[in-house]
């Protein structure tokens, strides 16, 4: 051999990955396409692994996306929330946005921002339920980022198909339209209720906790609504019923009465009906149902179901001119409806001062 002989060393193909470069490969392994999810097809032509993801389209049809937060301390507390319902919900709630559209779920984007000190059985546990959620909506992870931070901060951005032409907007609301919403209202709230006041553990209660942790957007109705062209306007409920009526009513022009004794509210353990908490304050300002809002012409309300997909249906009120929203009491007489569900810059929902609403 030469003094001056260059060696070049040949690739250590045993070398590990770095830190970063394993966590990715967990997440890709756990989230990632492997074919259909359930039959259904993910519409990704290359996914996680590369430097961006590369969608398709099927023809016809065309993509819906959507981004969502879901921020440590702003959104969850991780002494309350198990790791597979944070991963669970961070992609359910995400998906609520194609259910409210009439969208198919296709896949997403997942930016993680996590402590170091999480990437080990808490992330195991996140991944678990962010599967789980995404084997139900038949959705695959297309790509994304991770990050170290001292807080939790998930984002992620989801895709989906709608026939072209028929995704449903908030916008379309008319004068003469029903309004109607899926689902029981305030479930979630409830379930924020008795974590607020500790006595998560107690038995009886467990069993009201589930739509918090584990929420479930009605998508595959929100498509059937779609497909028959039903609705006007629709959007999902996530911040309060009295808050999303405000912005679907904003969006199209006009305004609504909503009648109390038709609300399809949560029903309260007598133990929180003791400390104050009151049915139709949840119903109207407890935010994160995530079920659907819309409105149907007069004409079509025959052609409305009193369920579909096994998430019950109910008509609340009708949509008005003008721009105000009213509550119509037992006795006929009616009160103003103003927004007070859940709102990042400015009041939330009060979880432990009930709105007051007599007849």
């Amino acid at each position: 051999m030469c003094e001056d002989e260059i060696i070049v060393p040949r690739p250590n193909t045993t070398v590990p990955m770095n830190k970063e470069d394993q966590l990715i490969a967990r997440i890709q392994k756990r989230l990632g396409p492997r074919g259909p999810v359930d039959g259904r097809e993910v519409g990704l032509a290359l996914g996680a692994g590369d430097d961006a993801c590369i969608l398709r389209a099927m023809p016809g049809r065309e993509w819906v996306a959507s981004i969502d937060a879901f921020i440590e301390g702003v959104h969850f507390a991780r002494r309350i929330h198990p790791a597979s319902s944070i991963g669970y919900k961070a992609l359910a709630r995400a998906t609520s946005d194609l259910a409210a559209m009439g969208a198919a779920p296709r896949s997403f984007l997942l930016g993680l921002a996590l402590p170091a000190s999480l990437t080990d059985a808490w992330l195991d546990g996140f991944l678990d339920g962010m599967s789980r959620a995404a084997r139900k909506f038949g959705m695959a992870l297309a790509g994304g980022d991770t990050s170290r931070t001292d807080t939790i901060a998930i984002n992620i951005t989801v895709f989906g198909e709608v026939p072209a032409g028929r995704a449903i907007t908030r916008s379309g609301a008319r004068p003469g339209d029903r309004i109607y919403v899926t689902g029981r209202l305030g479930a979630a709230q409830l379930g924020v209720e008795i974590l607020l006041r500790g006595i998560a553990s107690k038995p009886s209660l467990r069993r009201y906790l589930a739509p918090h942790f584990y929420p479930t957007p009605p998508i595959e109705l929100g498509q059937w609504l779609s497909r028959r062209r039903l609705p006007t306007a629709m959007m999902d409920l996530s911040d309060g019923l009295s808050t999303d009526l405000d912005r679907l009513c904003r969006a199209s022009g006009v305004g609504a009465r909503i009648r109390k004794a038709s609300l399809p509210i949560v029903g309260v353990p007598e133990t929180l009906q003791r400390q104050g908490v009151d049915a139709l304050q949840l119903a109207l300002d407890g935010g994160e149902d995530y079920q659907l809002l819309f409105t149907v012409p007069s004409r079509s309300v025959s052609r409305v179901p009193s369920s579909g997909g096994g998430v019950r249906i109910t008509e609340i009120g009708e949509i008005v001119g003008g721009r105000e929203i009213r509550l119509i009491l037992n006795d006929g007489s009616s009160v103003p409806l103003p927004p007070h569900g859940w709102d990042h810059f400015g009041r939330r929902a009060r979880p432990k001062a009930a709105r007051r609403i007599t007849d």
